[in-house]
């Protein structure tokens, strides 16, 4: 017998057994590990830019190959290990790479039917240039055909992250089929192409969406705003229709507001290999803490933590922790590093 439970933030009972799903471009992320670099910021260390010889020969110390990356893969990976049953809607080529990608996704438990193989197409290839403790990555997207599928099991959450810039029209038809299945709940952690494309443009995802999550820059960018204080742009994106926002800042950690109170946790003490993966790792697990009915609170601890365990390996998946794992830190956080209401 399945037993139910009440869903908090949409106020409705549901089977215990969560379905969970995942739209996003899926990619394979190669770690290249440089030296001969410099990081060049302005005076407040921000705005860097990493500055290599032009025109020179730049030696390099190592290449890891990660498969099955980019936002969706990263984190419906990360709900899986945290106990939530996972699938992932995406395009791969016809090649080598997707087989790959494939392999682990199925290895982690991710359900992979809605995963569809293009012929004639690539699979997104990104190359990551790892310098010191950070990344810069050099992107591209193929331009799937994208499209819903015909007979899609209704999921209970929908998770909906980087895609290509030919995607306007798939992401009116993920919103036509929002606005049809009401008990469908919507995560929205825009990328690139996402931003680029406007509020206007996609005013209806911001309006249908549960849970928003994005970094400080993203958040500027979304609003069109050199805003520099968090509560307020916390605020601004919440005036969109989120119900819960949340704006991650690196090292210096991250804010969440659900209409009521906003909520920080600082980033936990880590000597960082490299942050790759560091926002879906948060992501992830404070989303994933929420569907399974955490308060705000504990679900900002369960991304702080989860992101800590990720910038300790290289790649985004390899340091993302199962739920026994993550209660066991969970419970020795001390006081002063557990997340602090701010109003």
């Amino acid at each position: 017998m399945i037993i139910p439970y009440y869903d908090t933030i949409n106020g409705m009972f549901r089977n215990k057994k969560i379905n969970f799903l995942t739209i996003g471009d899926l990619a394979t992320d190669a770690f290249i590990k440089i030296k001969d670099a410099e990081a060049k910021c302005d005076i407040h260390g921000n705005n860097c830019l990493l500055c290599l010889n032009f025109g020179g020969k730049i030696p390099y110390e190592s290449v890891d190959i990660c498969d099955a990356t980019g936002n969706a893969s990263n984190v419906a990976i990360g709900a899986s290990k945290l106990g939530i049953k996972t699938s992932i809607l995406s395009y791969l080529g016809d090649d080598e790479t997707a087989n790959r990608s494939l392999k682990v996704l199925k290895k982690e438990k991710v359900n992979t039917s809605y995963v569809k193989r293009v012929k004639g197409c690539i699979s997104n290839y990104h190359y990551v240039l790892w310098y010191k403790t950070d990344r810069t990555i050099l992107t591209k997207h193929e331009k799937f055909p994208y499209s819903l599928p015909i007979k899609m099991k209704t999921p209970d959450w929908i998770y909906l992250t980087s895609l290509a810039s030919n995607s306007l029209s798939y992401q009116e038809e993920i919103i036509n089929y929002l606005k049809n299945n009401k008990e469908v709940s919507l995560i929205f952690q825009p990328g690139t192409f996402q931003i680029k494309l406007g509020v206007e443009k996609l005013k209806d995802i911001y309006a249908n969406t549960k849970i928003f999550l994005c970094n400080l820059e993203e958040a500027q960018r979304v609003l069109n705003s050199t805003e520099e204080d968090i509560p307020t742009l916390l605020k601004m994106i919440y005036s969109l229709g989120p119900k819960i926002v949340v704006i991650t800042n690196n090292i210096k950690g991250s804010h969440a507001y659900d209409g009521k109170d906003i909520w920080f946790v600082g980033s936990l003490p880590q000597t960082p290999v490299e942050s790759t993966g560091a926002g879906d790792a948060f992501s992830s697990a404070f989303s994933s803490a929420l569907i399974l009915n955490k308060n705000i609170k504990d679900a900002m601890l369960w991304g702080a933590i989860n992101a800590r365990s990720v910038v300790s390996e290289i790649g985004p998946q390899k340091g993302l922790l199962t739920k026994e794992q993550l209660e066991k830190y969970f419970i020795n956080i001390p006081e002063n590093l557990k997340p602090k209401k701010l109003n």
